[in-house]
């Protein structure tokens, strides 16, 4: 086995953590009888050698024969043989995709002179091994006329199920790579035929093996589709090389095969089934579809409606979710929604969301007062619910993440509510003794403004604290001048100085304060060489009287930050009225998004170009064909990416409006 090891200069080598003269000894420890000792070298070797990807290093070439060798022997331990043919699978495909200037120029020789040792592994007596070769030779880059004739024969004398999958698909790869050679019409025969095998799953994977060649297969099939992925025997690919995973990844992977939103099979998902696995996957499809395509939600939302009176918390839990994420979308719906506000039945997650949460999450999102009550309890302390924060995942096609929004996420939705929880958000303040509690709700009295005038003695208190103040001096700021009682005390913060002095400036300006210390405050901030964005919207707020940073802010408006050019341009145009300047630099950060590239710095520079007028007319031809566009404008997963596509269409037929 280890024939030619000492003979390579492993020190010349390298890997992806620097020097291979490690190589050897893992090599060795591998084949080693303990275990945890061989399985964690064999996971080395798999990091050193491949990683992450990107290249195929010097020492990949080198070590890939006695990859082979081990992988090959019956005395190796069967993890740790399936270990090196995952490591030889991974470079083999990446050796495929790879630049050539990152592919060590002797990947191919040796790769080469192991391709019989590997074909030899397809008749190997462990399944397990014979799955892991015919993925290998799915993935690698050599032609179809030098591997076809091994896959067939293997593929016609193999009995184990599992195997049969995994080499169901290698024979669709490797008939796609050229040459393919004589025996390619006889493989594209087999597969045709596997389409009407008796095994559902011989079925799915001969139609995921000739859709590449034959995109419509899927639509024309796609009752062979739902039929396979809804059976049972689809546990079957669990076990595979190629696909290893469950019902919802297999559903996800099938999914994939329609070019473009496949509502029928998202539909055909949801119908009833006994398994909860299958509900929930289909939850799971539904969500990706719902989240990259507008139309997909007149289809679906009667089967998710159907899904809120499941037996399972799972499943209620990710209904609910949905109908949040399409918030006034599903405002029909509400009744259905609002039935759910007493189960108090907790998802089996480290977070523990309850379906009652989901439910009041999707309330809020179509404005419907009745999550108020317990809205109001959750702020209150009474009842759990919602975390203090959340997670902002990103946009991924055909992917869902059904995590819910943070308290104050939820509560930033219902300004149209706001009156009866601004008194309870001002006991809170003064109850609770979490900072970051407290800047969270004091942000979302920022984002209610003038209506949060009730809370104004409790964020006067909050003033007092250092930990507390700037929080508070934004929320203060934003109710206005009816705000006016913490005019004192924000000057007494701005008078004695420090880093938040301009913060503590303009809030006093904005409860009915004179511009002037704030102008002062910002002037050396203001005219430095980076201009901080919440600066600039600053600016902006002053208006005309920020006019003195004029030849500044023309000055940023060419900066290469497209958040500091925007916000720089509004600031500008607020300050000057210019819109010969500011109106084409707002509307270039827009290219992109008729073709539906969305980036969140184009919903403000839509909401500035509005607030232009009639001189922003120029920025709505691009934009007039994105309101019909199908496909969610977003850069985010998840509920964000939902409301995300709503703002951005909002603010451009507001745009439209202001324009016309």
């Amino acid at each position: 086995m280890w024939e030619g090891l000492d003979a390579v200069d492993w020190a010349a080598l390298e890997h992806n953590y620097g020097s291979a003269e490690d190589v050897p000894a893992l090599l060795r420890r591998c084949a080693g009888p303990a275990q945890g000792d061989a399985d964690h070298a064999a996971f080395e070797l798999l990091n050193h050698l491949f990683h992450q990807g990107g290249w195929i290093c010097s020492a990949a070439p080198a070590a890939l024969p006695f990859l082979v060798r081990l992988a090959a022997s019956p005395d190796v331990l069967l993890s740790c043989r399936r270990l090196m043919l995952e490591t030889v699978a991974r470079l083999a495909a990446e050796a495929g995709q790879v630049a050539e200037r990152f592919l060590h120029p002797g990947w191919r020789s040796a790769w080469e002179q192991v391709l019989p040792d590997v074909l030899d592994l397809l008749t190997d007596p462990a399944p397990q091994i014979r799955r892991d070769a015919a993925h290998v030779i799915g993935v690698c880059e050599s032609p179809g006329e030098r591997v076809l004739p091994a896959l067939v024969r293997c593929r016609l004398a193999e009995t184990d199920p599992v195997t049969c999958l995994d080499l169901v698909l290698a024979l669709g790869q490797a008939a796609r790579r050229e040459p393919v050679g004589p025996q390619a019409v006889e493989v594209l025969r087999l597969l045709r035929g596997h389409l009407d095998a008796p095994q559902k799953q011989i079925r799915l994977a001969a139609a995921h093996a000739l859709t590449p060649a034959d995109p419509n297969l899927p639509v024309r099939r796609i009752d062979l589709l739902l039929e396979a992925v809804r059976d049972p025997s689809v546990e079957l690919w669990r076990h595979t090389s190629a696909v290893e995973t469950g019902v919802e990844g297999v559903h996800h992977w099938t999914a994939a095969l329609f070019d473009g939103p496949s509502t029928a099979f998202a539909v055909g998902l949801l119908q009833d089934h006994p398994d909860v696995d299958q509900r929930i996957g289909a939850l799971a499809q539904a969500g990706g579809l719902l989240g990259q395509w507008r139309s997909a939600s007149a289809a679906l939302l009667p089967a998710l409606c159907a899904r809120l009176d499941d037996p399972a918390p799972e499943v209620r839990f990710r209904a609910a979710e949905l109908l949040a994420c399409l918030g006034p979308a599903a405002a029909a719906h509400a009744d259905e929604a609002a039935a759910l506000l007493g189960d108090t039945v907790s998802r089996e997650t480290r977070q523990g969301e309850t379906v009652a949460e989901a439910a009041l999450w999707a309330l809020a999102r179509m404005n419907d007062p009745r999550c108020i009550p317990g809205l109001i309890e959750v702020v209150a302390g009474t009842r759990p619910g919602f975390a203090s924060a959340s997670v902002n995942y990103p946009a991924t096609a055909g992917r869902h993440y059904d995590a819910l929004p943070g308290l104050d996420e939820v509560l930033g939705h219902l300004l149209d509510h706001a009156e009866p929880l601004v008194p309870v958000i001002g006991a809170q303040l003064e109850a609770t003794t979490d900072d970051q509690v407290l800047v969270r709700l004091c942000r979302v009295l920022a984002d209610w403004g003038p209506v949060a005038e009730p809370a104004v003695p409790q964020l006067l208190g909050l003033m007092e604290d250092d930990r507390t103040w700037a929080a508070a001096a934004r929320a203060l700021a934003s109710i206005g001048v009816a705000a006016n009682r913490a005019r004192d005390l924000l000057q007494a913060r701005w008078s004695t100085g420090g880093a938040q002095a301009a913060l503590a400036a303009w809030a006093y300006w904005k409860v009915g304060g004179e511009p002037g210390p704030a102008l002062e405050a910002f002037g050396e901030v203001a005219t430095g060489a980076r201009v901080p964005r919440p600066v600039l919207r600053k600016l902006a707020d002053l208006g005309p009287h920020a006019a003195r940073y004029e030849k500044q802010l023309r000055t940023l408006t060419t900066d290469k930050d497209p958040w500091t050019r925007v916000e720089a341009a509004h600031a500008l145009w607020a300050a000057t009225g210019d819109t010969g300047t500011t109106v084409p630099v707002m509307t270039a950060v827009l290219q992109g998004l008729a073709e539906g590239a969305y980036l969140p710095v184009m919903l403000p520079a839509v909401r500035y170009l509005a607030r232009t007028g009639h001189a922003g007319h120029r920025a709505v031809p691009p934009l007039l064909n994105v309101l019909s566009r199908d496909q969610r404008l977003r850069s985010s997963g998840g509920w964000r990416g939902f409301v995300q596509d709503e703002s951005i269409r909002t603010a451009i037929a507001g745009l439209v409006g202001a324009s016309g």
